[in-house]
């Protein structure tokens, strides 16, 4: 299974960007999967929130679009070093997808449609913290880079920002995703290089 696409390569990190420890800048965006890219058609694409206690809440791709939009400006950080700064975005607030939402639990585990998972508080992806993503630079997000919406968590390393996003799944519990089962850190703070477990 391929990690990094063909013609990624990395760059000597730059000195005194005010970038998180061990980062360099890019101005080029990256493209890493854990697999091949899913070719998921909007007709048939749907946004779910899935709760501890089972209640399920649906998005078709008009309804997405239908709800108020945001733009926000933000850095990102990959784990693998790179750092892209001022990237410009639409989408829909996960605080906006939460209203009328009943829930208990403190953990959310991102389901995508390539079966990809990974974990994060929920606290994480409130409070202006986070978005569903569905335009990078004033166009639609291409597949390659999560499209038609991905999962953007822009303070945390971006394998957070799960590309393809298909269910929030509410649970009680911190349920480790595909890349915190292999030793990844649970959450992914760039600037305290939390990498791997352990860090």
């Amino acid at each position: 299974m391929g990690i990094v696409s063909p013609g990624f390569r990395g760059r000597r990190r730059d000195e005194g960007a005010g970038l998180p420890p061990g980062q360099y800048l890019t101005k080029d965006f990256p493209v890493l999967s854990a697999g091949p890219t899913p070719r998921v058609a909007t007709k048939t694409w749907e946004l779910t929130i899935t709760t501890e206690a089972g209640v399920v809440h649906q998005w078709t791709w008009p309804e997405l679009l239908a709800l108020p939009s945001e733009t926000p400006t933000v850095d990102i950080h990959c784990v693998t070093k790179w750092s892209k700064l001022g990237t410009n975005w639409r989408g829909v607030a996960l605080d906006t997808l939460f209203e009328g939402v009943d829930t208990a639990a403190e953990y959310v585990l991102a389901h995508s449609y390539d079966g990809y998972t990974t974990n994060l508080p929920l606290a994480d992806l409130l409070d202006g913290r986070a978005w569903v993503a569905y335009e990078f630079d004033g166009a639609g997000l291409a597949p390659e880079h999560g499209g038609p919406a991905r999962l953007l968590v822009p303070h945390l390393y971006f394998w957070k920002s799960a590309k393809w996003v298909h269910d929030l799944e509410l649970t009680p519990t911190d349920e480790p995703g595909f890349w915190e089962a292999g030793g990844y850190h649970d959450y992914g703070d760039p600037w305290r290089e939390q990498r791997y477990q352990g860090d």
